[in-house]
Order: structure tokens, then sequence, then C-alpha cells
């Protein structure tokens, strides 16, 4: 797929002033041409200044201004629906502190010439993490374990956040309607894909833990993931719900 202006990377912020520049810098050099919509929950360190400060240098900038941190799902529905509403034929989402490689971006869209949705992923041949202290490790494989044993769904990195989405496949799993916050949303999304029988294609990546900002992980993420998974699983099998109502 030639992204041009027909794809949008959606990247949210919040208080990533240390790092946004070189991921834009990086995404230039990745994939240029390509717009970039930086959704800021009015970051109290300028980030949505530093952005449009930007001279365009090919990468088109766009900020989407929220009024104050409102989850990282939020975000995403902000620009997912900011995406769909200007027309875009992929759109990619990634966060801003560098874990996920801008340099891989190209590797998505092109698995979206064979797939509905492209997922940057840890957890197949020729992916990997690196920095993670060890708990951090085991935090994520657990919570990969549990939710291919909860809900069934054969995607070796269910949690990703590094994707690529047709927009055909956006608007068919809802995800500008979903409501999960943190982290969840990403198993949301990818659990939505897989139950409707979409297409997707999991592209190795190497996963760096970020080395500038703070870390927006927290305990109530990691619960709020847990409950979801296992309350979507219940929908599933004890309400009667038919596959489309068990995703609402």
């Amino acid at each position: 797929m030639n992204p041009g202006r027909d794809a949008v990377i959606v990247v949210p912020t919040y208080d990533e002033a240390a790092n946004i520049d070189e991921v834009l810098d990086r995404l230039a050099a990745a994939v240029p041409d390509v717009d970039v919509l930086v959704v800021d929950d009015n970051s109290p360190d300028g980030t949505a200044a530093l952005v449009r400060a930007r001279p365009d240098h090919g990468l088109r900038c766009h900020v989407l201004d929220r009024p104050g941190r409102q989850g990282l799902g939020a975000a995403y529905r902000a620009g997912f629906g900011w995406a769909l509403d200007r027309g875009y034929s992929a759109v990619v989402q990634m966060d801003a502190d560098l874990s996920h490689p801008p340099e891989r971006v190209p590797a998505l869209l092109e698995a979206l010439e064979r797939s509905d949705v492209a997922i940057g992923s840890r957890y197949v041949v020729g992916g990997g993490v690196e920095n993670w202290p060890w708990h951090r490790r085991f935090i994520s494989w657990a919570g990969n374990a549990y939710v291919r044993w909860v809900l069934g769904v054969e995607v070796h990195d269910n949690t990703a956040g590094f994707k690529a989405f047709r927009r055909a496949g956006l608007i068919e799993i809802g995800a500008v309607d979903s409501d999960s916050d943190g982290y969840c949303f990403q198993v949301e999304n990818t659990w939505r894909a897989a139950r409707l029988g979409l297409r997707i294609i999991e592209v190795p990546i190497t996963f760096r833990d970020r080395t500038a900002g703070t870390s927006k992980m927290s305990g109530a993420i990691v619960l709020e993931a847990v409950r979801r998974v296992l309350l979507w699983r219940w929908n599933e099998t004890f309400t009667g719900a038919t596959r489309r109502k068990a995703l609402v």
C-alpha cells in the first residue's frame, strides 16, 4: 500500500516533549509525505506547541487538542474519528515514546496489502523486547497468555499498541465506538477483529523501553484489562448474544 496522503499515523501524547521531535523526524525519514495526527491531552510540558512549531519537511503534522487526560483509548477514538472523517484509507497507531520503531511503519502498511489489520508484534519470529526489566517482561507475557486463554484469540501479541488498519476494517470493528481505556483498548480492537473474521497479520518489531519521559502504565490499567477480558468472555459464553452483539 502506497502511503502518500492516503494514510495517517495517529500518535497520542501526554508530556512527550522529550520524545516527540525524534519520533516525527524518524517518521519523516521512514515514510516521506505521510500525514501524522498528534492527539494531545493538554500536555503541561508543551508537546503540542513543539509539534506546531515544526517546519514541514514533507511530513504534514496535524494536532488534535483535547482538554486533559482521559485515557489512551479515548485519545485513539478521537484520532480514529478524525481520520475516518477525512477519508484516509489506512490508519496507523503508535506510541510517542519511541518504543515503537518508526522505521517499521512501511512494513505495517505493506502488510495491509494482504490483511485488514497489521500488528507490530514482539512475540513472533524476528520480534523482541529490549531494555525491559524482568517484571515488565513477565507482566507482558502473562497478559498475552491470559488473553489467548480466556478469549481464544490466536494472535501472539494481543496487547500490542503498534497497528495499522484498513479503513473498512477500522469501521467494521467499531473502534470509534469501543469503551475501553488504557491498554485494554489494544486488546479490545484485536479481539473484535478476530471475532469478525478479519484478516490479521503480525509483523515482527523490536520494542524498546522508553529512555525519556514517564511511563503511563499503572495497576489500574492492568486491572481494567483483567476485568474487561473476563466480561467479554462471559457475554459471549453465557448471555446467548450473537457474535455481533457480543462485541458491543
